[in-house]
């Protein structure tokens, strides 16, 4: 372990001795992995023995060792998502502050796992806006969004400021912001070695133009959760309290148990409600979390929260990666079954003939590899599954059957 020294004297005097040093002795031990299941695809028993629950989120667990996760069809399925403990946190969150349908929006989205969390919390009848401005990261979201099979997700590919020259509004905003990574420091080194309080210096600037212009596109009395994977307070506190003194928002109190460890507020003289994960302290990579509530009226929630997808559609700046309706692609003359369909929880094409797969047949599937299915399989297209779970299409020609399976979302060595 190299810390930044710059890092080490900020951020243990920030800690106090006994977090610094459950932080540092961190570093020495294993990652601790955690998952979730999908709601919508898991509806009884779980895949994962001897698992401990996450106290914080429904349906989510910590696992004894990381499987290959790579190799296993499940995962590939939508059958769960590989997530940090901490961001797990905010299924506790969104459950505490919304009964009602929502239109929703997680600004800053990739690679999803915010997302798809947060669209299992949501209330029945909300629909919700999964973004990313970068169009790589954007194609890594919409993969990670179809395969979990809500149709009720729309992905786009816009930066903050396209949001506001429309007339959209949303019930509640997730902004997940670009940070400076303290709170990844354990597992992915590159964080470490780019890390400088020039750079945090330049996040929070960064940070705050974000929340300038999405602000506008936030409902009176809406719901902005503002969230970092970094422990400073310079991108933490200080740019909550600028939300609270710049744009009038109430910071909202989210009832906790003491026993999760979690930390609250390291701002001096400053009590207001926010939430801290750190690596050591609690089982999670780090994670800072607060509710903001926009004042001015009181809160006006979208009465047709669905309308978003028929909203959206009007704004040629929207760029539409999804409307989260799963349909066959045109090839040719004829159309194609998408794996959009095969893995949608509401357009399971149950007219396509099924053939399960076994593990070393679903993993040469997800391989791109030309299969040969048992002799009664009908010829045309097949739906492929590995323990009922839908994976993907392929093409019985008889003799051989020509691999569906998006070349982008394929396993690249078994």
């Amino acid at each position: 372990m190299h810390l930044p020294q710059e890092f080490i004297d900020y951020t243990s005097s920030l800690f106090g001795p006994q977090r610094w040093q459950a932080f540092t002795q961190a570093f020495a031990q294993e990652d601790v992995v955690s998952v979730r299941l999908n709601p919508w695809k898991v509806k009884a028993g779980n895949p994962f023995t001897q698992a401990e629950p996450v106290p914080w989120c429904r349906n989510a667990y910590w696992l004894k060792e990381r499987p290959r996760f790579t190799l296993d069809p499940l995962f590939h399925s939508g059958v769960y998502y590989v997530q940090e403990a901490g961001s797990l946190f905010l299924d506790h969150v969104l459950r505490h502050v919304l009964t009602d349908p929502v239109s929703a929006l997680d600004l800053c989205a990739a690679p999803g796992g915010k997302s798809t969390l947060m669209r299992a919390a949501l209330p029945d009848g909300s629909c919700m806006i999964s973004n990313e401005i970068d169009r790589r990261r954007a194609n890594i979201l919409l993969e990670n969004i179809l395969k979990q099979g809500h149709p009720d997700v729309l992905v786009t590919h816009n930066a903050p400021k396209d949001f506001a020259t429309t007339s959209l509004y949303f019930d509640l905003i997730l902004a997940d912001v670009p940070c400076s990574g303290e709170g990844l420091f354990r597992k992915d080194p590159k964080a470490m070695q780019e890390w400088s309080v020039q750079n945090v210096r330049f996040c929070q600037e960064r940070q705050r133009q974000i929340l300038r212009d999405i602000w506008p596109c936030l409902r009176k009395g809406g719901i902005l959760i503002y969230s970092t994977c970094t422990f400073n307070l310079q991108e933490n506190e200080e740019n909550v309290r600028w939300l609270q003194e710049e744009m009038d928002a109430e910071i909202l109190p989210i009832p906790t148990e003491e026993k999760w460890n979690i930390t609250g507020s390291l701002l001096a003289g400053w009590n207001c409600p926010v939430y801290r994960f750190i690596p050591g302290v609690n089982q999670s990579e780090g994670l800072f979390m607060a509710v903001l509530r926009k004042k001015g009226g009181k809160q006006e929630f979208a009465t047709l929260p669905t309308s978003l997808r028929t909203q959206t559609q009007k704004f040629r700046l929207i760029h539409l990666l999804s409307d989260g309706i799963a349909k066959p692609e045109p090839k040719g003359k004829e159309f194609v079954p998408s794996v959009a369909q095969a893995l949608s929880i509401t357009t399971a094409p149950e007219s396509f003939p099924r053939v399960e797969l076994s593990l070393e047949q679903a993993q040469r599937y997800l391989h791109r590899e030309s299969l040969i299915l048992p002799q009664n399989t009908p010829l045309g297209y097949v739906l492929l599954t590995y323990q009922q779970y839908p994976l993907g299409f392929a093409k019985n020609l008889g003799t051989r059957a020509n691999n569906l399976y998006p070349k982008p979302w394929s396993i690249l060595k078994l």
